[in-house]
């Protein structure tokens, strides 16, 4: 239907795989974590962490996979994956903890973590038919991933109630489960990566190496053009910033922020988390028709704005219904800038670019993210305090708005992104 080959269905089948053990893990990761005995802010360090170890280890797996094999780095990926889950399952210390979120991968946002996206997203271009359909392609390739994290947080939801108030199991014991299972989606992936062709590889690409800025760049960075150093760096610039805003409002900040609040039990925050990212997973298929009308920039900064102002309403709301609809409209429309960035960033950069310019734009995406939960654990400290309780809704949606008009300022003049792949490749 997409014109994939069968390389494009494996990563498919991974990306929903991965998405909803991340989605799996959002309902139960932080009140796991609370309930071995371990402190906001503690938990709050251990998040930081995390993310600061996927910085490093993204940058490094990233950018070497280009030259060292695609298929490689995904398979090492997923071995750092399945080694995470396991230590988070059966080892209390928080040493131990902070040592294997920060050199394996753990989702503790509930969404995409690790090289995975940037390195499957260059695979896909690389496992196309047509590669005028790319923008398609992302938008159904992110709608699998939100469809994938919606029905993981709803089946761990219900197998968390299901073990606590059927079976009665202990809740440490039915929140540890979900770690066990983040570990066996790791497993899976392991396998299906090693079905993975040759054909996902990068063409080789002619450049001048006489060139020691260049050079310097592509050993470094895996960059070698310089309209592609400067792209890169700008946007990454600014992708910092909106990361940093979403770090105040990540999936399981959403969920313990419910919880405390208006005491939703574990089933029905699954429910309510399934129901957003279903919405997400919509919105990213709409983007392809205004990608194509407006432009990559612009789909990115009119459906991104309005977004955010939903999102600062959250808190405000009387009550919960009001509450969880003003979450709901708001990601109606917050994933439409997702594969309208995608698209552009493959579209400027050469295929032996893309995992790199992938990766480095994911990555300071990290930067900013790893920072955030720090002060959001502080606001976060005492759900008593309905105003610190709630800043973390306000800053991450002013912020967010700062970053589109930001986003607009900066490539108001950019064409709409509709280069074939083919002219990279």
């Amino acid at each position: 239907m997409l014109g994939l080959n069968i390389n494009g269905h494996i990563l498919f089948l991974t990306r929903f795989i991965r998405l909803f053990s991340y989605g799996f893990l959002s309902v139960g990761l932080l009140l796991y974590l609370t309930e071995v005995g371990y402190s906001q802010s503690q938990i709050g360090v251990l998040f930081t962490g995390i993310l600061i170890g996927d910085l490093v280890i993204t940058l490094f797996l990233t950018t070497r996979a280009d030259r060292f094999g695609r298929r490689n780095i995904l398979i090492v990926g997923a071995l750092l994956k399945i080694g995470a889950g396991l230590t988070f399952a059966f080892v209390d210390s928080f040493a131990a903890l902070l040592l294997a979120g920060t050199i394996g991968i753990i989702s503790p946002t509930g969404g995409e973590i690790g090289p995975f996206l940037a390195i499957e997203q260059a695979c896909l271009t690389e496992s196309m038919n047509d590669p005028e359909q790319i923008t398609k392609i992302f938008g159904y390739y992110n709608f699998a991933g939100y469809f994938a994290q919606a029905f993981g947080a709803l089946s761990s939801g219900y197998m968390i109630t299901m073990m606590m108030n059927i079976h009665g199991y202990l809740a440490l014991t039915a929140y540890r489960a979900v770690l066990i299972g983040h570990a066996v989606f790791g497993g899976l992936k392991l396998v299906l990566y090693s079905f993975l062709s040759h054909s996902i590889e990068p063409a080789v690409q002619a450049r001048d190496l006489l060139s020691a800025e260049k050079n310097w760049w592509f050993t470094k960075f895996g960059l070698h053009r310089k309209t592609s150093v400067t792209i890169v760096t700008k946007l990454s610039a600014l992708f910092t910033l909106d990361a940093f805003a979403g770090g105040f409002v990540m999936q399981t900040i959403i969920v313990y922020w419910f919880h405390e609040t208006y005491h939703i039990d574990t089933h029905l925050l699954g429910l309510m988390m399934m129901g957003v990212n279903v919405l997400a997973g919509i919105s990213a298929l709409a983007a392809t028709p205004l990608v194509h009308k407006i432009g990559a920039v612009n789909t990115m900064v009119v459906t991104h704005f309005p977004s955010n102002l939903f999102l600062i309403l959250v808190p405000l709301m009387p009550n919960q219904r009001l509450a969880v609809i003003m979450l709901l409209i708001r990601f109606c429309i917050s994933q439409m800038d997702v594969p309208a960035r995608q698209t552009y960033i493959a579209t400027v950069v050469d295929a032996d670019e893309r995992s790199a310019a992938g990766g480095i734009t994911n990555i300071v995406r990290s930067v900013g993210l790893s920072l955030s939960p720090l002060i959001a654990g502080y606001l976060l400290k005492d759900p008593s305090n309905t105003l610190l309780f709630s800043l973390p809704f306000i800053i991450s949606g002013t912020l967010k708005c700062l970053y589109d008009i930001l986003l607009y300022l900066s490539f108001r003049f950019s064409a709409p992104v509709s280069v074939s792949i083919t002219e990279k490749k």
